[in-house]
């Protein structure tokens, strides 16, 4: 884990704009150590890592895909839900959320990119989904939108896609005021150009922890 890295990044991160630290692959003391050096918030790809690590001080975010056949087993254990993207995903949320009597947090994921390897709506659907979402499922909170950006070295394709995303935010605080309060944007790659195209939560994992050992 580089702390120095992390005191910049912390350093330079506005007040605005929430750090999630992504610590997918990594062990449960290289967490607590992120979390003595000031992350609260952790973000997971994976249900079982999230079981493994689980700890009540940290707030945890689901950030990667959720299958149907997890939800029940996360629900409890979640703060936030970044990567709902199907209706029938809502629909499990919504079931297993009601039998704990539990208001889930949500943001809509956006495969903003088109790339046929990520999960997440077009964006041309995301507005009617938001809507269908807070009519009809009580426990499910929506809250903002996240996306990934484009796997690509072109910084103005990256740009185009963050502000696509951000424009569709605005339209969607315009029609639920408040209640929409998260843009999720930005990696370590690409979280500087994310919080100029109205990102407020950035998810930062190998610029805090390192390289990532998938062998492991």
């Amino acid at each position: 884990m580089n702390l120095d890295r992390l005191r910049e990044i912390q350093s330079e991160l506005p007040d605005t704009v929430t750090l999630i630290a992504v610590s997918k692959t990594r062990t449960k003391e290289e967490v607590d150590e992120a979390f003595h050096a000031g992350c609260t918030i952790f973000g997971e790809n994976k249900v079982q890592e999230i079981l493994a690590k689980y700890d009540e001080r940290y707030h945890w975010h689901m950030i990667g895909h959720l299958q149907r056949n997890k939800v029940k087993q996360v629900l409890p254990y979640v703060d936030m839900i970044q990567s709902l993207d199907s209706i029938s995903l809502a629909n499990e949320i919504e079931k297993q959320a009601a039998k704990i009597d539990k208001t889930i947090a949500v943001l809509v994921e956006v495969n903003i990119s088109k790339e046929e390897n990520k999960t997440g709506l077009d964006k041309d659907d995301v507005l009617e989904f938001i809507e269908t979402c807070k009519n009809e499922y009580p426990h499910i909170d929506i809250q903002g939108l996240m996306c990934v950006g484009p796997n690509t070295d072109d910084t103005q394709q990256i740009e185009d896609c963050f502000e696509q995303v951000h424009q569709l935010f605005l339209q969607a605080k315009e029609r639920y005021g408040s209640s929409i309060r998260w843009l999720s944007m930005g990696m370590s790659a690409d979280w500087h150009l994310a919080i100029q195209h109205g990102s407020n939560m950035v998810r930062i994992g190998s610029d805090i922890f390192g390289p990532r050992n998938y062998q492991k």
